[in-house]
């Protein structure tokens, strides 16, 4: 039985446990899409959960979709993650950087070219966004055209070389939560005619060029993919109807040799099993909502060899030492999640020497 507390090799590095830090929006980049002053700060203060996956990172201007969110296309934005990355990995962690293409999950208030949403298809997610002028419906996205697609999937490998020019150790695509690669993964939000949409070989396209793409571009050791098989989020409805699907793209990563796969579960347990036999390599899993008492027994069973953990690791930027001393938590300040700009519920935690 492996243990949380052993040490597991990934992309050629060693961490010092099985534990790692889940991808957090906390809406404090810059207006121009670098990264806040305390995000070095930040990130630092959590080196000790070994593997840090960052907030989700936009490839493009298309791919933003949310108020101050960090992106890694430009020169600012790259001199802004390099004082990340030096400050995580002065800290002893390591950084992976999650490229995030929201795709229709935007609206053209929140992205620097004010220009209408980009989707596989034309079709309204159907949910609302905080933009400056409050809570506003989605609008209708564009769909992309065949050579869009091409584009993007170009987008993702250069920002996965200019994370790497900033000094990350990897990058991990979003390919979850209901964002651009979700969309075409699911059939209510993907009924193109082209070879990204129908059959399911078809709609798994954009994922394995994307991937294929970043692993050409920064190599297999630095790339890897998050995905969330059926989580009903931003519109998208799959239920159990794509496991097929999951299970399919799970082996394809597998031939890749990929760093990790990093799977959002949500309790369908004989998928995630299936994906654990498809994916030989490291697979990280992350529950959301998981209790204290419950950490660490994916890893134990087999199913995971790393747990990622989200909002205790946003709270405790020492939950590592907390964890193994049974020390309390400090309380979640939800109201200050995405404050925009400010410390308070963002660096400003107490650590066990400070409180």
């Amino acid at each position: 039985m492996t243990d949380t507390w052993s040490p597991i090799t990934l992309g050629g590095a060693q961490l010092p446990h099985r534990l790692a830090m889940a991808p957090m929006t906390r809406s404090r980049a810059k207006p121009d899409g670098t990264p806040s002053d305390l995000a070095p700060e930040y990130y630092a203060q959590r080196a000790t959960m070994g593997l840090l996956i960052t907030e989700g990172t936009q490839p493009s201007g298309d791919g933003q979709g949310y108020l101050a969110t960090p992106g890694v296309y430009t020169d600012a934005h790259v001199a802004g993650w390099r004082e990340v990355a030096d400050a995580v990995h002065h800290a002893g962690g390591r950084l992976f950087v999650q490229l995030m293409h929201v795709g229709r999950i935007s609206h053209p208030e929140n992205t620097p070219h004010h220009r209408q949403p980009v989707a596989p298809s034309a079709i309204a997610p159907g949910v609302d966004m905080f933009t400056m002028a409050g809570m506003q419906p989605i609008p209708e996205p564009r769909a992309l055209t065949t050579a869009e697609v091409r584009q993007t999937v170009a987008d993702f490998a250069n920002a996965a070389r200019r994370a790497v020019e900033a000094g990350a150790d990897g990058v991990e695509v979003h390919g979850a939560n209901g964002y651009l690669v979700h969309q075409f993964l699911a059939p209510n939000a993907n009924r193109r005619t082209d070879e990204y949409g129908g059959a399911m070989e078809n709609r798994t396209r954009f994922a394995i060029e994307v991937v294929r793409a970043i692993v050409e571009a920064i190599g297999p050791e630095r790339t890897a993919i998050r995905l969330s098989p059926g989580l009903p989020t931003g519109g998208i409805v799959e239920g159990q109807d794509n496991d097929g699907l999951y299970r399919y793209l799970a082996a394809e990563f597998d031939k890749m040799g990929i760093a990790y796969l990093h799977l959002l579960h949500i309790g369908n347990e004989p998928l995630a099993a299936d994906i654990r036999k498809a994916f030989g390599g490291v697979l990280i899993v992350n529950r959301p909502g998981r209790q204290r008492d419950q950490i660490g027994s994916d890893v134990a069973s087999g199913l995971a060899d790393i747990e990622a953990l989200g909002t205790m690791a946003l709270a405790n930027p020492d939950l590592i030492e907390r964890l193994k001393t049974g020390a309390p938590f400090n309380e979640v300040r939800k109201d200050l999640f995405y404050a925009g700009g400010g410390a308070e519920g963002y660096t400003d935690y107490p650590t066990l020497t400070t409180a």
